[in-house]
């Protein structure tokens, strides 16, 4: 199952990433991109998306919650 972590801040989305990647080196660190919203006019709107497959979800719950994200799976 996919994870999408959202972040508003990039440096919040990184420091996740980085987290995720150290609790599971197996996996590597998931990816951190850049999410425009559809209808977002304005660049700076838009969110910050940590793509992580395969974790613990209670444990990417709670790193997200901890850095003012939230997690929507896919």
């Amino acid at each position: 199952m996919t994870q999408l972590l959202v972040f508003p801040e990039r440096d919040d989305a990184e420091e996740v990433a980085r987290a995720l990647g150290e609790r599971y080196p197996e996996f590597g660190a998931p990816r951190v991109v850049r999410e425009t919203l559809a209808g977002e006019d304005d660049a700076e709107d838009a969110q910050w998306v940590v793509v992580a497959d395969a974790f613990d979800p209670a444990v990417v719950e709670a790193l997200a919650w901890e850095h003012d994200g939230w997690v929507e799976t896919g």
